[in-house]
């Protein structure tokens, strides 16, 4: 009887696939302890560490490429190391006019948010990854529609995703025919956060606040950094939207601000504003007091997010120590 049962459990066991079950309980630990990065304090440890944590976790993924953890993760994960790493590794190349670590590190920023938004889309689905480029616009505008509060955080990264491409590719036309979708996705969101956009331009953007925000204070600001992020890419003659951009950056600062910091605690949502806006504007006095007050307003302020706050003050001193030169 008990050399059955033993036989038995070696054909059960047999049948399953150990290392799937081992991911599955890795990958449970990983979103648990995601936390931890986002509160890191250094800087340079994150900027070493992030590359091979991300391709350990692509390891783990390949053995189980339906596991939806990991897929969140390393969507997350391109993304942001996209922004918070590469993009400064280029802004530092650009600074320096170091025209080869331009294009490489452009280049490079383009591959992480490529990976980002690959990712985002098998969270997506199917029709996602064969709609999202249909040459037909009101095929993608109906995906788009279509898409609910259920898909609200895979959809937000790859609009991001998308935008951060078109951004690193200004000189392909076949890129910035994607700006109108990123626009569409950013408008969804607002629809689905309950963020009614005032049509009147002259009023304020959100008349009232957004009903229906995520609990996540970070991902609730993101989608209002980015369309900052596209109402400052270009001038008023080009389409460009100063007033507007300036509220995006505000309302980002307004979500995620708490009774003891009512002024905001997502750093970078400042450093934004007063860096692209101020120049966009020529108004040396915003670009100079808003980054003043990000370097005045201790990382800290929000233990959750240090590390995206520590990027916030390291291009805060980066803007403010090229302050002669960019308003000349």
């Amino acid at each position: 009887m008990r050399h059955s049962y033993v036989l038995a459990l070696l054909l059960v066991l047999g049948a399953c696939d150990l290392g799937k079950i081992t991911v599955g309980t890795t990958a449970k630990v990983l979103v648990r302890a995601q936390p931890s990065l986002q509160m890191e304090s250094d800087y340079q440890m994150a900027h070493d560490a992030i590359p091979g944590a991300l391709k350990t976790i692509e390891g783990f993924w390949i053995v189980d490429p339906d596991n939806t953890d990991l897929i969140g993760i390393l969507t997350e994960g391109y993304c942001q190391y996209g922004t918070a790493f590469v993009e400064d590794d280029w802004e530092v190349s650009k600074f320096a006019k170091q025209l080869d670590q331009i294009e490489s590190n452009n280049a490079r920023a383009t591959h992480m948010f490529m990976r980002c938004l690959n990712y985002a889309l098998k969270t997506l689905g199917p029709r996602w990854q064969k709609e999202i480029f249909a040459d037909d616009p009101a095929v993608v505008t109906k995906l788009i529609k279509d898409t609910g509060a259920g898909q609200r955080l895979p959809m937000m990264w790859a609009g991001l995703a998308l935008g951060s491409i078109i951004n690193h590719n200004l000189t392909r036309v076949e890129v910035l025919a994607y700006l109108s979708t990123v626009k569409a996705i950013l408008a969804r969101l607002d629809e689905i956060d309950g963020c009614a956009v005032n049509p009147d331009p002259k009023q304020p953007r959100y008349a009232a606040p957004c009903t229906h925000l995520p609990s996540n204070r970070t991902h609730a600001a993101l989608p209002h950094i980015a369309q900052g992020m596209v109402f400052s890419a270009a001038s008023a003659q080009l389409g460009g939207d100063a007033k507007a951009a300036k509220e995006e950056f505000e309302m980002a600062l307004k979500i995620t601000a708490d009774k003891e910091h009512p002024d905001g605690r997502m750093l970078l949502a400042r450093t934004l504003m007063g860096y692209r806006v101020g120049l966009m504007t020529n108004d040396r006095k915003l670009f100079h007091d808003q980054l003043k007050q990000v370097l005045e307003t201790a990382p800290s302020v929000w233990p959750e997010q240090r590390l995206a706050n520590e990027v916030a003050h390291r291009r805060a001193r980066r803007y403010l120590s090229h302050e002669k030169e960019l308003f000349q």
